[in-house]
């Protein structure tokens, strides 16, 4: 064998042990980001509304209506079906609606504020937030802009267990309650974003120390 096959030989070695290497720790770091959410979350989150201790206010996650084909989302029915079970067993008097509306033709809040009044809500029982972007805006913003401490966060049990992460640690009073499960055939991929997305909260919040995209004046909810 010639030097120069020696040479590259010796240095793909050291390549792949490197490449190894950084894999292994990427994966620990995920594990550990996900391991460390759902565990100091686990206490907070309900999916019994008999058994959730009432708030004044409940913060609905935004989500499509529709999925990518242009069919029903099962994400966004389940979670306004709860938003309704709560507020009518009378365990929120309030509903905070987060969602994205940054682009024409798609309004992930006033869908959910509409589903929610065809389900017998009065409009003056819930308050828009337009800013919802990501979780971390949709939460932050509900103490920062909205005032809100004491709520209810609203979607599935992998979102709320984010959504809980990052108000616990802007040291709000929050529990979650969680929808119906999903089929594992129709969210496998949103699993394993979600898998990501639960080390990316880590990175946001103590390490970059990421805000929400706008915040703004104080918005007084009217409480009825």
């Amino acid at each position: 064998m010639s030097d120069k096959q020696n040479f590259f030989k010796r240095h793909s070695r050291i390549l792949f042990k490197f490449v190894a290497a950084f894999l292994l720790i990427v994966i620990i770091v995920l594990i550990s980001c996900n391991l460390w959410i759902i565990r100091s979350t686990k206490s907070r989150i309900f999916n019994d509304a008999a058994k959730i201790e009432a708030r004044t206010v409940g913060l609905v996650l935004g989500t499509s209506k529709l999925n990518r084909y242009g069919k029903s989302n099962i994400f966004f029915k389940y979670r306004i079906e709860s938003a309704l079970l709560l507020f009518k067993s009378g365990k929120i008097k309030h509903i905070i609606v987060s969602g994205d509306n940054s682009k024409t033709y798609y309004d992930e809040t006033t869908d959910m504020h509409d589903a929610l009044v065809d389900g017998g809500i009065p409009d003056s029982c819930i308050t828009l937030d337009f800013a919802g972007f990501r979780t971390l805006d949709s939460v932050v913003r509900c103490l920062k802009i909205f005032g809100q401490t004491d709520i209810i966060i609203i979607s599935q049990e992998f979102h709320n267990q984010r959504a809980l992460f990052i108000a616990e640690y802007y040291k709000m009073n929050a529990l979650a309650f969680s929808t119906k499960d999903v089929p594992a055939s129709y969210s496998i991929r949103t699993s394993i974003r979600e898998y990501f997305a639960k080390c990316k909260a880590v990175l946001d919040l103590y390490v970059l120390h990421k805000e929400p995209h706008f915040l703004g004046e104080e918005v007084k909810i009217n409480i009825q």
